[in-house]
């Protein structure tokens, strides 16, 4: 154990070992110098992007703007418009990166881009897509990444053996991080067997660490035991750390010595998703935690800034003890009736979700861009600024209420003896949980910020409304369902509402897209019928009186 020195706990935290990265890229950051900047000052050695990275670089600013315009002209499709203007940026961000490629003999000095995620389920394309990013960008200093699912299995193997360097992201779960390292060692063997020269790929597995956390402590939560919340805030380092150990088994295995004897070089491990999501948790819990040498972390900007301000080490290389208290702690989640193997599994279902929806959100500011019809700037459509400042209370409103709406379905999903009601609310959590990152992507396309005071009020009014005006305190009586349906209910029809002043907003604001709205409309209206079935039904188990014997 040790603690870092206040005066670089950057520095130090690469003097362990651990390779910093930044999750974030954008034109701003390339052509302002901010990137380099990083370098020199904040020890950032690598950069990692994902859809909702380019989605929100997009919407700020005008850079991207002229070369929109003139793909337009060209006659462009939208898709080519993304690959265009994303390869671009990673390109000149693999530029900036180069002395640091160069002076670590290829190990940091990486940028990542990754594939389209709604291919995440065909191998093929995803091998295809792969390899088209990889010439298209053109520098060896990139990373191509692929999301670890059953078919990107495949994808992660024929992408190694073609010599493509990979980045292999959304791993949540052991079983699942055992197959990535197979994957790899396998392609590795195949490039070698072809004779390709295995010193020439590198690869990283992004494990990630906060959400399971957030989705772990949201079980336990509705669990309401105090043993169960004695649980909490403690998952995600567990489940990172018994990754590790099998990232040391893998390294002493003769398989992985004989490429490595070949020139091969390891995985490494990546910490992804480090960004704390409680407020209750220290901000640099992820970093400080992980700092386990030959490894790399990437944070989001907040997360580098508040580590070069007060992060300390907390930990470093787990020994056994370490490793037999994290397996301990999995253990106990399942005595108290958290199934991790289904926290996984919803984690790597909604992670992609939100890439899609992201890469949705891209792709529409794309071709308003490219109609010439988008505009920077304040809000539009509103008159004045008395009104953007008005929609922008409005729509953050909307968001701390998403927020609290979103908590309230997933306890309620969570608490469903029902095993039907519970997957309809579950994927009724699921939906929201979409929309919510759908208004979010909205506010940042009409320049509005999202009130992180209010996002927290929403979740923490959603915390006290446990106390219930039914008769029960911290607990559930018969009403419980009903109430908590017809809270959903209400939420669900005020987000619709939402969405149609924004609709009608779209008539006279080109950044706001009417079909995307339409297409929202519609879900909300599935929403509300779903919940009223649900509702009326727990209506009859709670308040119809049952039959009694003559």
């Amino acid at each position: 154990m040790s603690v870092s020195s206040p005066i670089d706990p950057l520095g130090e935290l690469s003097a362990a070992g651990v390779s910093v990265w930044l999750d974030d890229l954008s034109r701003e950051l390339l052509a302002g110098g901010r990137l380099r900047t990083l370098i020199a000052d904040r020890h950032i050695v690598g950069v990692t992007t994902n859809p909702t990275i380019f989605a929100s670089a997009l919407s700020k600013g005008d850079r991207y703007t002229a070369q929109l315009r003139r793909l337009g002209r060209e006659g462009r499709s939208v898709d080519e418009a993304v690959l265009a203007l994303t390869t671009d940026d990673v390109r000149d961000g693999c530029d900036v990166l180069a002395p640091v490629h160069e002076r670590t003999g290829g190990r940091d000095g990486r940028v990542s881009i990754e594939v389209d995620p709604r291919l995440a389920h065909d191998s093929a394309a995803t091998i295809a897509q792969a390899r088209a990013l990889w010439q298209t960008v053109d520098r060896p200093n990139l990373l191509v990444k692929i999301p670890a699912t059953r078919e990107g299995l495949a994808a992660i193997t024929a992408a190694t053996a073609q010599g493509i360097s990979v980045n292999v992201t959304l791993i949540f779960s052991l079983d699942r991080y055992r197959d990535v390292m197979d994957a790899y060692l396998t392609g590795l063997e195949r490039a070698r067997d072809a004779g390709h020269d295995p010193a020439g790929i590198h690869s990283v597995a992004s494990f990630f660490v906060s959400r399971v956390d957030t989705e772990v402590d949201r079980r336990l939560d509705a669990l309401g035991t105090p043993r169960a919340r004695a649980l909490k805030g403690r998952a995600a380092i567990a489940n990172a750390r018994l990754a590790h150990r099998e990232f040391e088994r893998q390294s002493a295995e003769p398989r992985w010595q004989a490429l490595a004897a070949a020139g091969a070089h390891p995985q490494r491990p990546l910490w992804a998703s480090t960004g704390v999501k409680d407020p209750d948790y220290p901000d640099t819990l992820y970093v400080g935690e992980l700092a386990v040498p030959g490894t790399v972390n990437t944070m989001p900007g907040a997360t580098l800034e508040a580590f070069a301000d007060h992060g300390a080490i907390t930990a470093q290389a787990p020994t056994d003890d370490d490793y037999d208290a994290a397996a301990a702690h999995l253990a106990a989640l399942a005595d108290v009736g958290v199934d991790f193997a289904d926290v996984t599994e919803t984690l790597e279902r909604e992670g992609l979700a939100k890439f899609e929806d992201s890469w949705t959100e891209l792709g529409a500011t794309v071709e308003r861009e490219m109609r010439g019809t988008a505009a920077p700037g304040a809000v539009q459509g509103a008159g004045t600024a008395d009104a953007s400042g008005l929609l922008a209370i409005y729509l953050n409103d909307h968001l701390s209420g998403a927020t609290a709406g979103l908590e309230l379905l997933r306890r309620a999903a969570a608490a469903q003896p029902d095993e039907e009601h519970r997957a309809a609310l579950a994927d009724l959590a699921h939906q929201v949980e979409r929309d919510r990152d759908s208004l979010t992507l909205i506010m940042s396309d009409l320049g509005i910020p999202a009130d992180r005071t209010k996002i927290a009020l929403g979740w923490l009014a959603e915390k006290a409304g446990r106390i219930k005006p039914n008769g029960h305190l911290f607990s559930r009586s018969p009403l419980s369902d009903v109430l908590e349906l017809e809270s959903m209910l209400l939420g669900v029809r005020g987000k619709a509402a939402c969405w149609r002043t924004l609709r009608a907003l779209a008539d006279t604001d080109p950044r706001l897209f009417a079909d995307h709205l339409d297409e929202l409309l519609a879900r909300a209206d599935r929403q509300s019928e779903t919940l009223e079935e649900l509702r009326l039904a727990a209506v009859r188990r709670a308040l119809t009186a049952e039959e009694t014997p003559a």
